[in-house]
């Protein structure tokens, strides 16, 4: 059982798609962090969240990775690349490389690595299969980390259920609430916490799952576009944002449910 928690990654672990009405996000990791204050309780448990959106994985673990560690916290939680195969290039040796190097990073410290691949969008993106392959070689090319002591795997890409419409936003590249939920009990699973059940993740879970969608005009208009927009002019969604808690913080079993 962990008590002190820091996640680092990008829009996938800030939370994005799950906003709150006060504007600021939550997200998987966030509830993670609640699921272990509940089983925790009444022990506490503290969390940060060093994630900043739209961060490819080179800044990744070289802006958040020691600061996470400087923490001193019994767990980290590590994904990245998701934004380098949205490029139309993508080093994947050079990237897998990375992601090794960082993981065994945290190992060298003594702090448990949660590691996960994020959840697969590309069933409904433009030029999807692409990405596809690319998160499946990746995927593939990481899997013997999993078998080493101090590591647990949460493989969200392979999770086929996740890749139902039901668990995205509207601009279908990032979770939604729902989806969010998903992955946070993905991961409580795998660590042996109890998923709390207010959650509903089983409940929706078994639910019929959603119609395929289509891309329309509008769609291309409001999310492709201005995507590809920042692309050309080197502009991030993430730019000028700090991470959203970047200090251990006690978790209040309250915060959510």
């Amino acid at each position: 059982m962990f008590h002190s928690y820091v996640a680092i990654g990008d829009s996938f672990t800030e939370g994005v798609g799950d906003e709150l009405p006060d504007g600021t996000v939550r997200g998987w990791a966030d509830f993670v962090a609640l699921g272990l204050a509940k089983h925790a309780a009444p022990e506490e448990v503290r969390y940060a969240n060093l994630a900043i959106r739209g961060r490819k994985l080179g800044p990744i673990v070289d802006e958040q990775l020691e600061a996470a560690i400087a923490l001193r916290p019994e767990v980290i939680s590590f994904n990245g690349g998701g934004n380098d195969m949205l490029r139309p290039r993508m080093p994947e040796e050079s990237v897998a490389a990375r992601f090794r190097q960082a993981v065994e990073r945290i190992r060298e410290e003594g702090i448990h690595v949660l590691m996960l691949s994020g959840a697969n969008p590309t069933e409904h993106l433009p030029l999807g299969r692409v990405f596809d392959a690319r998160g499946v070689r990746l995927t593939a090319a990481l899997q013997d980390l999993a078998a080493m002591d101090g590591v647990t795997f949460v493989d969200n890409f392979s999770d086929r259920g996740l890749r139902d419409i039901r668990y995205w936003s509207s601009d279908k590249l990032h979770l939604n609430p729902l989806g969010h939920a998903r992955v946070a009990s993905n991961v409580l699973t795998a660590l042996g916490v109890p998923v709390p059940s207010e959650w509903g993740v089983a409940e929706v879970a078994a639910a019929p799952a959603g119609q395929k969608s289509r891309n329309t005009a509008a769609y291309y208009r409001e999310y492709v576009l201005p995507w590809i927009g920042r692309r050309l002019t080197g502009r991030s969604s993430g730019d000028g944002r700090t991470a959203k808690r970047a200090t251990l913080e006690p978790v209040a079993i309250d915060a959510a449910s």
